[in-house]
């Protein structure tokens, strides 16, 4: 299966919005529209590949037009938070990639969808998956809509999780920054948690004791969060005005003693990086992940006790087949995330592949190799799974 050429066309996929209150800007106020994009090779196929991450616009990324490249139809669809995060919902984004499978059945006339969950598209394509094959799930954490148990979700035909973590809000805890005691001053720290404080004691490689306590700390951080939320909303929905939200500020969110201690769930990446830079810098940057947040959508997609995306719950009640692949010098979703995704799955049959030397992005000297031997385990495993039609072959 070949194809040195493919066509890309933006499309919208555009649905009634029934949301108590706009989180998004712009557009008119009666319907939710999301941009995508279709890449379609010069081959006919029944199978289209759809990609959507929470917020992350990856139509140009390295793999989606490798596997175009490779004769794979391809969608790739943004989701309503395109590039904003601070108010996302994650059961809305679930709305939204219902309706790119949907579109995809029905408008483009495909037989087969396989989802492909890149990055933080693996928790949500393992979350909208669950739902579609058992629905469970009314409301969001803080109680509003979408049910989507009403959505009458698409179950898709196979699931990939591609350099992906196991979800947003224990990615988010395990980079925080533990040393932080106090959310309004972030300059009160814990000396002795302060990966960045040269003086500190504590200097990797980091002993066991010393993870542990973090790690405790980081979960004990996110619950200090979660617990002022939830006070401030039932203050919120006290007041008279139950819509009304409030944004607030999280600091320090890269402080992960991965990124220092190459020891800790080691992997061929650099040392002293991650994905956005220097830790040290991404660790108060504005680019942080959950920097600018708001209180339905901390217990949507941050709390650590309350958010449902987890790709580990969802798996048990995933049925299709699964493909995990991870990228053995990623600097982002590193291997615990790759082995804990593979082994949840219980219900169903998920192969296992690590692309050794392979970036998060597959961007750099070197890469393109690493890019085409995962696209080949991708084309071998639609294939194993009967997910590509007679005319691909």
């Amino acid at each position: 299966m070949s194809s040195s050429t493919y066509e890309r066309t933006p499309f919208l996929v555009v649905f009634q919005d029934t949301s108590s209150a706009r989180d998004t800007y712009g557009g008119t106020g009666e319907n939710v529209a999301l941009e995508a994009h279709l890449l379609r090779p010069e081959n006919e196929s029944d199978t289209v590949i759809v990609f959507m991450h929470p917020i992350g616009g990856g139509a140009y990324l390295p793999m989606t037009t490798a596997l175009a490249k490779a004769g794979h139809h391809v969608i790739y669809c943004n989701s309503r938070y395109r590039g904003v995060d601070s108010a996302l919902i994650m059961e809305k984004v679930v709305e939204d990639l219902g309706a790119c499978v949907r579109h995809a059945r029905e408008r483009l006339g495909y037989r087969r969808v396989v989802l492909a969950g890149w990055s933080g598209g693996g928790s949500l394509s393992a979350y909208y998956q669950s739902q579609a094959e058992n629905p469970t799930i009314t409301s969001s954490p803080a109680g509003d809509g979408p049910d989507l148990t009403a959505l009458d979700l698409i179950p898709a035909d196979g699931l990939m999780l591609l350099a992906a973590h196991v979800s947003r809000h224990e990615t988010l805890t395990e980079w925080m920054d533990a040393s932080i005691l106090d959310e309004s001053d972030p300059s009160v720290r814990d000396p002795e948690l302060d990966l960045y404080n040269p003086e500190n004691p504590n200097q990797p490689p980091y002993s066991e004791e010393f993870v542990a306590r973090y790690r405790e700390a980081q979960i004990a951080r996110n619950r200090r969060i979660t617990a002022w939320v939830k006070q401030k909303l039932a203050e919120v929905k006290a007041s008279g005005r139950p819509v009304d939200e409030f944004g607030f500020v999280v600091h320090g969110t890269m402080a992960d003693p991965r990124w220092l201690d190459p020891t800790q769930d080691p992997n061929d990446r650099e040392p002293g990086t991650c994905y956005l830079g220097d830790p040290q810098v991404v660790n108060m940057s504005p680019v942080g992940l959950a920097r600018f947040t708001t209180l339905r959508s901390w217990l949507s997609q941050w709390s650590y006790d309350d958010a449902y995306g987890s790709a580990q719950e969802a798996a048990p009640h995933i049925t299709v087949p699964v493909l995990v692949v991870g990228n053995t010098a990623d600097d982002a979703c590193t291997p615990s995330h790759t082995h804990r995704l593979h082994e949840a799955f219980t219900s169903t049959t998920a192969d296992l592949v690590e692309i050794k030397g392979a970036t998060h992005y597959y961007a750099g000297p070197g890469q393109r190799d690493h890019l085409a031997r995962a696209v080949a385990e991708i084309g071998d495993w639609l294939e194993r799974q009967g997910l590509t039609s007679e005319r691909e072959r």
